[in-house]
Order: C-alpha cells, then sequence, then structure tokens
C-alpha cells in the first residue's frame, strides 16, 4: 500500500534563545523541502516571558504551514545544570505546542538524527548541513537552527517510513 497523499512534517530544534524549524513533506520515497526559520526569544525578558516567545512563535508556524506530523530533538545533558534546565523547558515548549494542535510528537536523540541523514551517529554540524542540501536542493536555512530541525523532519520521514511498513506487515 503506497502513501497517497503528501504528510507535512515540521521538525522542531529547541532551544531557549533560538528555536529552529524545518517544514518537509514526503509521498512514497519523495521528500520536499516546505520551509524553515528560527523562533527566537528576548535575553533581556524574565524565562516565563521568553517561553511565551517560543511558544508564540511556533504556534504561528504551525498556524501558517499546518504540518500533520512534529518531531523534536531530545535533550541532551551538559555540564551546566542551570542550562540543561532551562533547554529542558522550551524542549517542553516545542512538545506542547504541536500536542495542543493534535500533531502526533515523536522525538528523536540528536545521534540518531545524525545517523538518519549522514550515515552514522557522529558528525559535525558541516556535515549534517551539506547532506540537507544534497537531500533537498532546495532548502534555504537562516540559522544552524533551522538546519538542524529540517534534519530532525528528515529523520522522521525515515522512522515513520519503516513503522508503516511494520505495521503493514504486522497485517499480512
Amino acid at each position: 500500500m503506497l502513501q497517497e497523499t503528501a504528510i507535512r512534517i515540521v521538525g522542531i530544534d529547541p532551544g531557549l534563545r533560538r528555536t529552529g524549524w524545518g517544514i518537509v513533506e514526503t509521498m512514497g520515497n519523495a521528500l520536499r523541502f516546505v520551509a524553515s526559520g528560527t523562533v527566537t526569544s528576548e535575553a533581556s525578558l524574565d524565562l516565563a516571558s521568553r517561553l511565551r516567545q517560543l511558544h508564540d512563535g511556533l504556534q504561528a508556524v504551525l498556524h501558517t504551514f499546518a504540518p500533520d506530523e512534529a518531531a523534536v530533538e531530545q535533550t541532551f545533558v551538559n555540564k551546566d545544570a542551570a542550562a540543561t534546565l532551562k533547554l529542558g523547558q522550551a524542549r517542553g515548549i516545542a512538545m506542547l505546542v504541536p500536542a495542543l494542535a493534535g500533531l502526533p510528537v515523536a522525538e528523536y536523540a540528536p545521534n540518531a538524527v545524525k545517523k538518519a541523514v549522514i550515515g552514522v551517529g557522529h558528525g559535525d554540524k558541516k556535515q549534517i548541513h551539506m547532506m540537507v542540501k544534497v537531500l533537498m536542493p532546495r532548502a534555504t536555512f537562516d540559522t544552524d537552527d533551522a538546519a538542524d530541525a529540517l534534519a530532525i523532519a528528515i529523520c522522521h520521514t525515515h522512522h515513520r517510513q519503516s513503522a508503516a511498513s511494520r505495521a503493514l506487515l504486522e497485517r499480512l
């Protein structure tokens, strides 16, 4: 059973200063770039106001592009506990906004994203950005965060196809 309609996916790379987003469409094995960008928060504001800026910005993206599914990168733990906690709060917003819009939200570890896009679980941002451009030559991104968000969306297209194939085989 082949996919007959395009599925629009939003990938989200959460961050308190900059949250990247990227929209792709997939139909069968075809992958098409739709849009990408970055939602920012003002560093001079209190945490609650910054989280509200991220919420409102992501909500506007979902309203504008009407994706069918969402994928968010999992948080990695770093040495600064306070920074990790703030990143976790931004990630909560990145998961909450699509969930409130009724979208299924998948989560992927950074190494899973790298493996899906460049073929190995470790690589630098330049390799990821280069492969995003190879996979979608028309893709544009204004920040590293937007490029990473596109990579997250691409990762989800690979994993959702595998899950759909497994489900089809189980029905046979």
